[in-house]
């Protein structure tokens, strides 16, 4: 397979000016979006429920395009929920098993800031579980995805890709700004030191994880407001077809004039 990534055009840039209008614009559909599949514009019984899946390399934006995701919307009607790695408890267990208490149900919205996905990049990488493992992992989350898809809901992922150079730009930045020092950690730095091995790891990770009910969204994230606007028109698109080939009549766009 051809390596997507090597395919992004990193270079595609949007100015300030034109992202923020697009990215209010999209608040808008979303939060519109957001009351019709709740059942709040009127009646949508059984409306599929929305799981949006971020990953991508430290200091990529996933943050930032989660809070444009999410700042249009009522806190009730979503569910943010960090993924770090697993607790004691949960390494007793199969890997996905800590995943179920977050999942959508019907008519639920929920955004995972990375996933997952960690089994097959962070504990690849890392050496905690041998090829075999990588191999099972990837089948057995094909397989759970699609039994989500089957059971009602709208599964988004996307991968958020900026350069070597760009990452360590924005490491640097954060160690100057006492605001944002929290954000870089020695894992951060550690990550960064084996960015070859998790270029192999997401390389394979698209190849065996991308499927049909379950496609993975490629982010060129060097420029933020690009990225930002990208994330949440291509979230409308895939969350608007869904609902049409699940039998549901999304609430016509009204454009920047909707709830305004």
């Amino acid at each position: 397979m051809n390596d997507r990534l090597d395919e992004l055009d990193l270079s595609r840039s949007l100015s300030r000016e034109e992202s923020e209008h697009r990215v209010g614009a999209a608040q808008r559909r979303l939060l519109h979006l957001r009351l019709f599949s709740a059942g709040l514009l009127g009646p949508a019984p059984h409306a599929p429920g929305l799981l949006v899946l971020f990953e991508g390399f430290d200091a990529a934006g996933k943050g930032g395009a989660i809070r444009r995701l999410t700042a249009g919307l009522d806190p009730r009607h979503v569910r943010v929920v960090p993924i770090g790695p697993p607790n004691a408890e949960e390494l007793q267990h199969h890997f996905l098993w800590r995943f179920s208490p977050s999942l959508p149900g019907r008519s639920e919205m929920t955004v995972y800031d990375r996933s997952w996905y960690g089994r097959l990049l962070v504990e690849r990488v890392d050496g905690l579980i041998d090829t075999g493992s990588v191999k099972r992992s990837a089948k057995e989350i094909v397989d759970f995805e699609s039994a989500l898809v089957h059971d009602g809901v709208t599964l988004v992922k996307f991968w958020l890709h900026i350069s070597e150079q760009e990452q360590l730009r924005r490491f640097n930045d954060r160690a100057k700004d006492p605001a944002k020092q929290w954000k870089l950690t020695e894992d951060d730095w550690h990550n960064r030191s084996l960015r070859t091995q998790y270029l192999h790891a997401v390389t394979d990770m698209l190849e065996h994880t991308d499927h049909p009910h379950a496609h993975w969204d490629l982010v060129a994230a060097e420029d933020k407001h690009f990225a930002r606007v990208f994330v949440l028109e291509t979230l409308i698109a895939r969350w608007e077809h869904d609902l049409i080939r699940r039998g549901f009549t999304p609430p016509e766009s009204h454009g920047t004039n909707y709830l305004t």
